[in-house]
């Protein structure tokens, strides 16, 4: 036996749970066992003492007696009262390699039926269908069982045989040494049966080709990142097993005007330099129609109104969001000589006025002075 540390040999602690040791376990054989190494005896000999240490940590009892007694509690040929032999070691081997080789652990067999692939749909949506749900026709390509040979793979009036190599159960046994371990079948897949006859549409594949047209129940709310799931509309199972399901993955275009933040929407509302001294009232758009916004006298550009209960119903349930209205004050371009006469007879009257009309505008020049004056000082 060997005299390193167990612990140590696997590069863990004595306090470590035995899932973990499994996993130290799993990851030094994988990379230290024979048929990756084959012109390797250095590997196969850090293999083997891994399997030893594995062994006796892996048995609570055994684990027990050498955390007392050390390498004496576990060698029979020290008193210890433990010892390994083929037979532990192979049970050892094929529950933590079963899943690496293809295989499972000694004596499971061959896997039921497997379950067909799932697949996904990226579905473009419009911010209004979004918002208010719609149903729309999709076309997926995917695999659909056969119907000639009713997803066998045998054609009509034949059937798939036992196959000889593993007599049915899908998996073989491989010995190498004193460990021996189970593995899929090379012959039959794992599947347990061969096709002498195979079906001329499917060629033996069970499944072919198809794009199904689908149905899809968009639900009112939805947002990008949302997904739709559609049971049992993905890929047949490749031996009788249920099919997969179809995942719609939900994208939601940008609209030319409203923005989306979760239930809110947002949008900017141009307005003019009269409606916004004097005030006035304006018709929005909202997702439901028109509706009348009205805005007070000296409306500043950057205010934002908001309209309650139009924004969006979460499609997981809640309130309604809001819509919010971001008003931009336009500046008016291509003036002609008598507007642009009337403006500059505006100013006039406005700068006569000190700073009652444009207060915003004078405190920002006072702080600039008094910034640079700063700066002098």
């Amino acid at each position: 036996m060997s005299k390193r540390d167990y612990y140590e040999i696997l590069g863990v602690g004595k306090q470590t749970d035995p899932k973990d040791i499994k996993k130290a376990y799993r990851r030094i054989a994988m990379k230290y066992h024979p048929d990756r190494n084959p012109d390797d005896p250095d590997a196969e000999n850090k293999f083997k003492e891994a399997s030893e240490a594995y062994e006796i940590l892996s048995d609570q009892q055994k684990r027990s007696a050498y955390d007392q007694h050390g390498h004496a509690g576990v060698d029979p040929q020290m008193g210890g009262g433990f010892g390994g032999d083929a037979g532990n070691f192979s049970d050892i081997f094929g529950d933590v390699f079963g899943d690496i080789f293809g295989g499972g652990g000694g004596g499971r067999g061959r896997a039921g039926p497997h379950r067909g692939s799932d697949l996904r749909y990226n579905l473009d949506l419009g911010l209004e269908q979004a918002v208010h749900g719609d149903t729309l026709k999709i076309r997926v390509p995917t695999l659909v069982s056969c119907e000639p040979c009713d997803g066998s793979g045998a054609k009509k009036g034949s059937s798939p045989v036992t196959c000889s190599t593993c007599a049915g159960q899908g998996q073989v046994r491989m010995t190498q040494g004193f460990f021996s371990v189970q593995q899929t079948c090379p012959s039959c897949q794992g599947q347990g049966s061969t096709i002498k006859d195979p079906c001329t549409s499917c060629r033996g594949q069970g499944r072919i080709e198809e794009t199904k047209t689908l149905s899809v129940k968009v639900p009112s709310g939805v947002d990008t990142g949302d997904r739709i799931r559609l049971t049992g509309e993905g890929e047949a199972s490749p031996d009788g097993g249920p099919a997969g399901d179809l995942y719609v993955q939900v994208n939601v275009r940008d609209h030319a005007i409203f923005e989306r933040d979760g239930k809110h929407l947002y949008c900017d509302v141009p307005i003019g330099f009269p409606d916004a001294a004097l005030g006035g009232e304006l018709e929005v758009p909202t997702l439901d129609g028109r509706v009348k916004l009205k805005i007070p006298a000296e409306t500043q550009t950057g205010k934002m109104f908001r309209l309650r209960g139009k924004g969006v119903t979460p499609v997981r349930g809640g309130s309604r969001g809001d819509l919010m209205c971001r008003v931009v004050v336009e500046t008016p371009v291509k003036l002609t000589k008598e507007q642009t006469e009337l403006i500059r007879q505006l100013q006039a009257s406005l700068d006569s006025s000190g700073s009652k009309q444009s207060p915003r505008k004078s405190s920002w020049f006072e702080g600039v002075k008094s910034f640079f004056d700063d700066m002098k000082s």
